[in-house]
């Protein structure tokens, strides 16, 4: 059995993905950007926000590299989808989602997503290089590569 949550008076274990299901999920994003005829870039990190693996087509944008990880950052250090992280901010004071800008490694754009096994937050992927529904649609087959070898 794996326990996902360790924590006694003097540390924390954090759940974080292993390197399999991290090649796991980039594999996964690849063969929706294959199939869909887009190349991508393909970040995926722990839920400390390191990364995990890395993967980028040949023909890929060089810029989407950085916004691939950017975007898989973003997913692990909010642990919920740029949409919702949207839909909160939409209710903040401006001065909040202002000062969300200059945060490194931060971006609301669509195409990170957090990685959950059993509700508990273990890594993100992120991937840029097609339009913003296409990167997403990468992403969500990224995850569902992990989340299916769990199930």
């Amino acid at each position: 059995m794996i326990t996902l949550h360790e924590e006694t008076e003097t540390h924390v274990a954090q759940a974080v993905i292993s390197h399999h299901a991290a090649l796991r999920a980039v594999h996964g994003a690849l063969g929706e950007a294959e199939r869909m005829g887009v190349r991508i870039n393909v970040a995926v990190v722990d839920s400390a926000g390191h990364l995990a693996g890395f993967a980028r087509m040949p023909g890929s944008f060089l810029m989407s590299i950085d916004m691939a990880c950017k975007k898989a950052k973003s997913a692990a250090g909010l642990g919920i989808e740029p949409e919702l992280a949207e839909q909160i901010l939409a209710h903040e004071a401006a001065r909040v989602r202002e000062g969300l800008i200059p945060v490194a490694d931060f971006t609301l754009i669509r195409g990170g997503l957090p990685i959950r096994i059993d509700g508990t937050l273990i890594g993100a992927i992120g991937v840029s290089g097609g339009s913003e529904s296409q990167d997403v649609a990468c992403a969500q087959a990224g995850v569902a590569a992990v989340i299916g070898e769990k199930q």
